[in-house]
């Protein structure tokens, strides 16, 4: 194979945080890196909500391996975080001070093509110093096999390559994992799905309207009834002059609510609570999409296939625990305890061990613990039980679930706090609808404001992103609705009665009888996997540099 094809000794697939924490890492180590990225720029394929931490179990932070990051990539430190816990315009506040500083070194807030094309110029700079580099606009679209063992990549725009080690941070919709059988897209409830909407605010306004100065931010989680019962709840965070704003709910919420992912945040959007940000002033930047993996579900255990090793979403490596929302951070620490596997596996003569050694390493190090907390697996049968929630709901409501409430109020703050408590929090419409709702109708506080902003229409906000328009990446395999309807209402860039978007409703005339399909439009499509796990459909990337390009991220 190496006489046939390019060879190196260890190729990354992407240059997100793990990406580019795996390269940085083999560079140091003098190993021959080549990095492939399938946007036209780093950070032109990736959305986050928007923070990263450097925490102090980490044995890889950004900054330790990016001097300069925190300075120069990011956007705010963000010491403040609350939760705001709503029933209609009634709100109750809790501080989670505690439980964001607990063992955080630090948390800055993050646009990811600022981010990452920062990080996309020294990893280049680095790799290229080992004899390898960087290209961009490169599709890795499956794995290399030879005697039905994994030795390289292919590539839409190259000839296959060959390498020692694959590096496999490719994000939530890895090819490369799915090629591996490290992941599938079956079930709805693994997958939460990000909506996010960058909004335009002065620096001073945003100083002045958040109680912060030019050194600090402030993070705002959202709950309650606001999201028409749909499991998840919404985000705000500041950046240096714009702020990023969102919602995430679990996939088969969204899927069996036949709920529309921009309405939802168009609900949080324009509620009264965040008037006293607003104050009647709202200018779009972006708008985007992605999944999420539920890393309690499907953060793999065994991220490793014969060369190739699996680091950050392509791993399902993304913590998701009530308000701990932490996913680049993980990354981060998986890229480079990746790098350090194979390192120590080809020092003692063994390269082809490098995957075993880094699964033990996310386990020493006691990522996987977070990840896959054992207390959610060893409660969830009880707490996740219909029973159990019915029982719930009924306390709840009641008026000694009212009084309680009340009794407990300081207890209750403390719960939000406890890594303990939301170790074990069940994936359950009480616990993220029922329950802040009942908080903020017992204990809240009425909002007086009026918030008369008016966001974008969808038709605006598909027509606002950039496109490079390529042949369909998406196939419908069955175009019953059925079989793939939900997609109507599921996509971030569709919903019924709705022609401008993926995909739409249509009623067909068969032989005297009438037949509900779909179709798709792939052109203005935000490559958020959605569909691929609540439709019937072949979905893949578009080739490199195609598709849709963020600007924000």
């Amino acid at each position: 194979m190496r006489d046939t094809h390019e060879h190196y000794e260890a190729v990354v697939v992407g240059n997100g945080p793990g990406g580019a924490a795996a390269a940085a890492a083999l560079a140091k180590q003098d190993i021959e890196t080549l990095v492939l990225e399938r946007g036209t720029a780093a950070g032109s394929k990736n959305v986050s909500g928007g923070l990263i931490y450097g925490e102090e179990w980490a044995p890889y932070t950004m900054d330790d391996l990016f001097p300069g990051f925190r300075e120069e990539a990011a956007e705010r430190p963000i010491d403040d975080y609350y939760i705001h816990n709503i029933a209609g315009e009634s709100v109750k506040t809790f501080d989670l001070h505690k439980i964001h500083h607990q063992g955080t070194e630090w948390c800055d807030a993050v646009l990811r093509r600022t981010m990452d094309s920062w990080l996309a110029d020294r990893v280049h700079e680095m790799t290229r110093e080992t004899g390898g580099g960087m290209l961009t606009d490169v599709r890795v679209n499956g794995l290399l096999r030879e005697g039905g063992k994994i030795v390289g990549v292919t590539c839409d725009e190259l000839d296959p390559i060959t390498a020692d080690v694959i590096i496999a941070a490719d994000g939530v919709n890895s090819e490369l994992a799915r090629d591996a059988g490290l992941m599938d897209w079956e079930e709805p409830d693994d997958w939460f799905q990000g909506v996010k909407a960058v909004v335009d605010m002065d620096p001073e306004r945003i100083n002045q309207r958040f109680d912060i100065d030019p050194t600090t931010g402030s993070a705002h989680l959202f709950s309650g009834d606001l999201f028409d019962g749909v499991r998840g709840g919404g985000f705000l965070y500041t950046n240096e002059d714009s702020l990023s704003v969102g919602t995430v709910f679990h996939l088969d919420s969204i899927a069996e609510e036949r709920a529309e992912p921009h309405e939802l945040l168009d609900n949080l959007l324009t509620h009264p609570l965040l008037d006293q940000w607003f104050d009647g002033e709202y200018e779009e930047r972006e708008y985007s999409a992605k999944l999420v993996p539920d890393s309690k579900k499907v953060a793999h255990p065994s991220p490793h296939r014969g060369r190739l090793l699996l680091v950050g979403d392509a791993a399902g490596q993304m913590q998701a625990q009530g308000p701990i929302i932490k996913g680049m951070n993980h990354a981060v620490t998986a890229g480079g305890l990746a790098a350090e596997a194979f390192q120590e596996a080809k020092t003692r003569g063994q390269p082809g061990a490098a995957g075993a050694l880094y699964e033990r390493k996310l386990e020493s190090e006691g990522v996987m613990k977070r990840l896959r907390p054992r207390r959610y697996r060893m409660t969830r049968f009880i707490s996740e039980s219909r029973p159990i929630n019915k029982l719930g709901n009924a306390v709840i409501n009641s008026r000694v679930g009212a009084a309680g409430l009340k009794l407990f109020d300081g207890l209750i703050e403390r719960s939000f706090n406890s890594p303990f408590v939301l170790g074990m929090i069940p994936d359950t419409k009480m616990t993220y609808v029922t329950i802040p709702e009942r908080i903020g109708e017992v204990l809240g506080d009425p909002v007086t404001s009026e918030n008369n902003v008016e966001p974008p229409g969808l038709d605006d906000r598909i027509g606002d992103l950039t496109y490079n328009v390529d042949d369909p990446h998406i196939e419908v395999r069955d175009e019953s609705f059925d079989a793939s309807g939900v997609a109507v209402t599921a996509c971030p860039v569709s919903a019924t009665d709705f022609g401008g978007g993926c995909y739409r409703e249509e009623t067909v005339q068969t032989n005297g009888e009438t037949e509900r399909k779909v179709s798709l439009d792939t052109q203005p499509c935000v490559e958020c996997g959605t569909c691929a796990v609540v439709a019937d459909t072949h979905w893949e990337h578009p080739s490199g540099g195609k598709g849709v390009e963020f600007k924000q991220g």
